[in-house]
């Protein structure tokens, strides 16, 4: 049986429709990792006694290693899985800092919507929210993704 995609087409896509993740908690291994695998080893993610000194009184994770998580935390529940053709644009903001130890959880909310059938679906603007343990927003960010047409 050929492959059959599980993620929602543009038109099945409605603005205001909102989904919510599992959490995932950071870890200190999360941070080593994330700094070796893309060399951003500032040491306010890596230096334990180095972070004493700044504002947060301790390491905190990088701002992209949250944006990550966060589409690592949205892609389980399938929704784009086989109908996103391609991630088109981020606007993201650093509200608070992300702690080791932190327990993350995401929210994805429809903001937007722009049919483009010349590129096979339309435009998705999605209104996401990190937020930790406590019910404080880490970031949020609007991602625009490409989401495949039925084609009928």
């Amino acid at each position: 049986m050929p492959y059959q995609p599980r993620g929602k087409y543009f038109e099945e896509l409605n603005i205001g429709d909102e989904i919510f993740t599992a959490g995932r908690t950071i870890t200190e291994s999360d941070l080593v990792q994330f700094a070796n695998l893309t060399g951003d080893t500032n040491p306010m993610h890596t230096d334990a006694e180095y972070s004493k000194t700044t504002m947060f009184g301790e390491r905190i994770a990088h701002g992209l290693l949250g944006l990550s998580y966060t589409l690592g935390l949205l892609w389980p529940l399938g929704f784009m899985e086989g109908t996103v053709l391609a991630f088109m644009g981020l606007e993201a903001k650093f509200k608070a800092p992300i702690k080791i130890g932190d327990t993350i959880r995401a929210t994805s909310k429809i903001k937007q919507k722009k049919e483009m059938k010349a590129m096979g679906g339309g435009l998705v603007v999605l209104e996401t929210r990190l937020y930790n343990q406590r019910d404080e927003v880490t970031q949020q960010a609007d991602m625009t993704v490409l989401i495949k047409g039925r084609g009928e």
